[in-house]
C-alpha cells in the first residue's frame, strides 16, 4: 500500500506506508501556526494499492491539485517519491540549474 498527497512545491508525494506512517506522526505535532499545512498534507492523502503490474491509480482531485494532466515524471527522494506534471518538473528544473548551487553543496564531492 502507498499514500499519496500533495507537496507545496506543487508536485505529489508517494509514501510506502511504513514512511508515510513516520510522516504523519511529525506532521500531526506541528503546532497550530501549521494547521493550514496540516490540513493540506493530511486531507489529501489517499491511500492506494498497486496493481499486479505496479501501477497506481491516483485520484482526480490530486491529479488536479498537481497539474498532471498527461505526461508524469517520478523521481525517488530517498524516503518517498515525487510525481510531477512533466511540463512543470522540467520548468522547476532548468530554474534550479540557472539559480547557483547552495552553499550547502560547498564541501559536496560528486
Amino acid at each position: 500500500m502507498l499514500t499519496i498527497t500533495r507537496h507545496p512545491h506543487g508536485c505529489l508525494m508517494v509514501f510506502p506506508r511504513s514512511e508515510w506512517e513516520k510522516f504523519r506522526e511529525r506532521i500531526a505535532q506541528l503546532p497550530m501556526s501549521a494547521q493550514g499545512w496540516k490540513r493540506i498534507f493530511m486531507g489529501y492523502a489517499m491511500d492506494v494499492d498497486m496493481d499486479a503490474t505496479g501501477r497506481v491509480l491516483v485520484s482526480p482531485e490530486l491529479r488536479q491539485a498537481a497539474g498532471i494532466t498527461k505526461d508524469a515524471i517520478l523521481l525517488g527522494m530517498g524516503n518517498h517519491l515525487e510525481l510531477w506534471d512533466k511540463t512543470a518538473y522540467e520548468a522547476q528544473e532548468a530554474k534550479a540549474m540557472q539559480d547557483a548551487m547552495p552553499d550547502v553543496f560547498s564541501d559536496f564531492s560528486f
